[in-house]
């Protein structure tokens, strides 16, 4: 398959990438510098470009996947920060939209980034697909804002929205960013400790976008996490476990929303995702279990 995808020099793009190295791949990249260093690690059948605006249609590509974003949580969220990051999301989808539109021969399918956030706080609910959404905060006005925008793109392709989880990968991701108060014993429950984390290995997570890539009879949105969601406590045990150290120190709901601001919800919100389409459409996760996935992930990343 000839592919465009935005994000491909990010954890899952060029992860999706290496593994996948049968199709050809356009990559958009808005940075020259970082991309020209990560693309390096990148297969040849990758072509890289640095805009859209070349672009006429999309009829010669066989699909696209939009990954690309500004980081959510690497900064706090001033009102600035905010229409950094939507617009980031929004203009780019809008602008592949638009090129759906201008083509005769369009991609049979779109797969579109979103993200669990997109559910808000919901305690210990299931929540599926067809769990009904609304906007009550930043991230659900984010997720819902973004997946509209990508599902005007329906008339003309199949679209994919990807409701991913938390990422666990040996570098980079959520998992790099937890281990280091581990390891110096300083690790703990965040907040109540209640809240339901619905994390993916990123094995599994590009593995599933190659899934819902050629199954044809799936659309709209999927959630990208394993079937294993695991309140706070009991995940930062298992990681705690998994490097033989204890989770003893736990951060109060307040020093978060100090240290964090608006955007400590990531953290204290509770989801307790189900990937239902995934696993009635026959997708089989490697990674089944928090054990399976931190064992593997960190003699990955000890080796």
């Amino acid at each position: 398959m000839n592919i465009l995808i935005t994000g491909g020099t990010g954890l899952i793009g060029r992860a999706f990438i290496k593994q996948f190295d049968s199709h050809h791949y356009t990559v958009l990249s808005r940075s020259k510098v970082g991309a020209s260093n990560k693309t390096t690690a990148l297969p040849e059948q990758v072509t890289l470009i640095h805009s859209l605006d070349h672009l006429q249609n999309l009829d010669l590509f066989d699909a696209v996947i939009n990954l690309a974003g500004e980081p959510i949580i690497d900064k706090r969220w001033s009102a600035k920060q905010k229409q950094v990051i939507r617009d980031s999301r929004w203009l780019l989808t809008q602008q592949l939209v638009t090129l759906f539109e201008n083509s005769e021969s369009p991609p049979s399918v779109f797969l579109n980034g979103s993200a669990i956030g997109v559910y808000g706080d919901r305690g210990a609910q299931d929540l599926t697909e067809s769990f009904p959404v609304e906007v009550c905060d930043f991230p659900t006005q984010l997720c819902l804002g973004w997946e509209d925008i990508a599902q005007k793109a329906s008339p003309h392709t199949r679209v994919v929205l990807l409701r991913t989880g938390i990422v666990l990968a040996s570098s980079g991701g959520a998992l790099a960013k937890m281990l280091l108060p581990f390891k110096c014993f300083l690790g703990g429950r965040i907040g109540h400790g209640e809240q339901y984390m619905s994390w993916i290995h990123y094995q599994d997570h590009i593995h599933a976008m190659q899934h819902v890539l050629l199954e044809k009879t799936i659309s709209g949105a999927v959630n990208l996490v394993a079937p294993d969601a695991q309140k706070n406590s009991a995940f930062t045990k298992a990681l705690a476990a998994s490097l033989n150290r204890v989770a003893i120190l736990p951060v109060p709901k307040k020093v978060m929303q100090v240290l964090l601001g608006e955007s400590a919800c990531l953290l204290l919100d509770s989801q307790k995702v189900v990937p239902e389409k995934l696993l009635d459409n026959g997708f089989r996760f490697k990674f089944n279990t928090l054990k399976l996935a931190l064992d593997d992930l960190l003699s990955s990343s000890a080796s």
